[in-house]
């Protein structure tokens, strides 16, 4: 058992599931293991040094698509583990397994149809392309305080609207079954949502960030970078057409964040950073652009009209964590604020006792700043200090704040945490600001969130046990691909094939196959290549070499793509 696993929080199990190994074909595993050895052949000259090290520490096997558990019994080793799920999850939450020091696999493989480069996330891309390099522990340094940064991000409606266009396209194009049409009106109905006018949320741009490290980052010299994105290590295609003079290479820098980019197409340009450290910098800095870091008004709006749960931290050290909906601001200032809806209170990310969801469970508000005729925050201040600002437990009360916002009432309790007051509770209390009633004493007890400022804001509850945090499996699901009987029969070609190599049984069955494969499936390319390896490896080199030969050479007239596959295999083989 790896014990990072172990250690993930509730709320992220429910995006986990069994990965489907049984249902992988014959032809996935052929197809992975060309994938890996081309890889092996080309990376060796293109990729970071770290990448081949990587394969071998992180066990991902060349000859066949990798199980998880073998998986994680190597990535222990050097602090990581690695979960399956089912396809694309939101960026967020991909982010958050990240801070955890837990790779996230989708289980899927790609058709054969998009061997060469697929949009969508599979065992390929995460397994050959993100595990190995996480090897290098600059770079899995890197990872994880991306993770914590990303995970913090605010994102807002309209980037959950694309996520699912995302999503719901790349499940039709992992399915070799999929219609034409229904691939093209998902292309068009996500065109329509990412060429809108929209202005970038911090998810927005930290997940540009991603693509262009994570994903498709270069290192090194600029004239003359290294590979170390698993987007690039993981596209035996885009691997070779990003070290072209037709793809740009660009300097890293912060403006990276700017550049939106297109998941069906090769990409235009590319960054390239000098080094690991150089991205950990870079990555700060941007950090330092967000909610959680700036705080004040701009963060209470961000959390606002992110329409999700959210926390805000007062300068005290209170969390408020709910669906922020209402804030009112003075001179650029917050002036008081308003969640709708189920609210908790915490203090260093665990709940207050008492202060529940179901306690709050209408909402919450409060207001922001320092008191009126008091140089000192209120937060500052001693018991015998409230005592002579008349904060006396059981006697009325008034606090009026430099902003306006003027409380009366009868104080209940107060709360403190590391020498530091943060709540008051008044009892027939009326909470008024530039005439206008906040609260009434017929709605119950006011807790008031005590803090000069609003240090930070970030996106998900603090607490996230405490607030009961749950993230849904999506509702659309990859598709359990249903093979016709034809399929089957190809598969099972390949499956003898891989006997007959594997098992080291007579080669003599290789006539049949081939002469099944050639009459019943004149459409693929890649058991042709098998049966030529092994026709090599034995030096049998007769008729049905020639034969096979010439189906591949003949194969090449069906696209550039294919063409160079196929070239690309016989290179290997020879």
């Amino acid at each position: 058992m790896n014990e990072i696993l172990g250690r993930l929080p509730k709320h992220l199990l429910n995006l986990v599931i069994e990965q489907p190994y049984n249902d992988y074909t014959p032809q996935d595993h052929a197809l992975w293991r060309y994938v890996m050895r081309q890889n092996v052949r080309f990376l060796s000259g293109v990729a970071h040094l770290s990448y081949l090290d990587g394969l071998k520490k992180t066990g991902v096997s060349l000859e066949q698509i990798p199980h998880m558990y073998g998986m994680n019994r190597i990535l222990k080793e050097i602090g990581w583990a690695a979960v399956a799920v089912d396809g694309f999850i939101p960026p967020s939450t991909f982010m958050e397994f990240q801070a955890h020091n837990v790779l996230v696999i989708a289980a899927d493989i790609r058709p054969i149809e998009q061997i060469g480069y697929t949009p969508a996330p599979d065992i390929i891309h995460e397994a050959a392309g993100h595990a190995p390099i996480i090897a290098d522990p600059i770079y899995a340094k890197y990872l994880r305080e991306f993770g914590e940064v990303g995970a913090k991000a605010f994102s807002t409606p309209y980037d959950r609207k694309v996520y699912e266009a995302i999503r719901h396209l790349s499940i039709l194009k992992a399915d070799p079954y999929s219609g034409p049409n229904d691939i093209a009106l998902a292309e068009k109905n996500l065109e329509i949502l990412t060429t809108a006018t929209h202005e970038p949320s911090e998810l927005a741009k930290i997940r540009n960030l991603h693509w262009w490290t994570v994903e498709y980052g270069l290192i090194g010299d600029i004239s003359d970078p290294k590979i170390y994105g698993a987007g690039l290590l993981s596209s035996i295609a885009e691997s070779y057409h990003c070290m072209q003079p037709i793809v740009k290479k660009v300097a890293y820098t912060l403006d990276a964040a700017n550049y939106s980019f297109d998941i069906t197409e090769p990409q235009p340009q590319l960054f390239v950073t000098p080094d690991f450290d150089t991205l950990s910098v870079l990555l700060n800095e941007f950090a330092d652009t967000m909610a959680f870091r700036k705080g004040g008004s701009e963060a209470i709006r961000k959390a606002v009209l992110s329409e999700d749960s959210a926390t805000i931290v007062y300068s005290s050290g209170l969390q408020v964590s709910g669906v922020f909906t209402e804030l009112i601001e003075k001179n650029g200032d917050p002036v008081y604020f308003r969640t709708t809806g189920p609210t908790n209170l915490s203090f260093e990310n665990k709940e207050l006792p008492g202060h529940s969801k179901n306690y709050h469970s209408l909402g919450f508000g409060s207001p922001v700043g320092k008191i009126r005729q008091l140089d000192a925050p209120l937060e500052d201040l001693t018991d015998d200090e409230l005592r002579k600002i008349g904060l006396i437990i059981g006697e009325k009360a008034e606090l009026e704040f430099i902003s306006g916002v003027i409380i009366n009432g009868i104080l209940l309790d107060s709360v403190r945490r590391n020498g530091k007051l943060i709540l008051l509770s008044f009892s027939d209390c009326n909470v008024s600001y530039q005439g206008q009633s906040l609260f009434q004493p017929d709605w119950g007890t006011f807790d008031m969130g005590v803090g000069s400022r609003i240090v930070s804001a970030f996106t998900g509850p603090a607490d996230p046990e405490g607030f009961g945090l749950t993230y849904s499996s999506p509702a659309e699901k990859t598709h359990r691909i249903t093979h016709s009987e034809k399929a089957k029969e190809l598969h099972s070609l390949y499956q003898h094939v891989r006997d007959i190599r594997e098992k080291k049984q007579p080669h003599d069955a290789l006539n049949s196959i081939w002469d099944k494969l050639k009459n019943n499936h004149d459409n693929d390319w890649l058991c042709a290549l098998e049966i030529l390896e092994l026709l090599k490896e034995n030096n049998n080199q007769d008729l049905l070499y020639s034969e096979v030969t010439d189906f591949l050479i003949g194969k090449k007239s069906s696209g550039d793509a294919v063409a160079k596959l196929i070239n690309d295999g016989i290179e290997m083989i020879k």
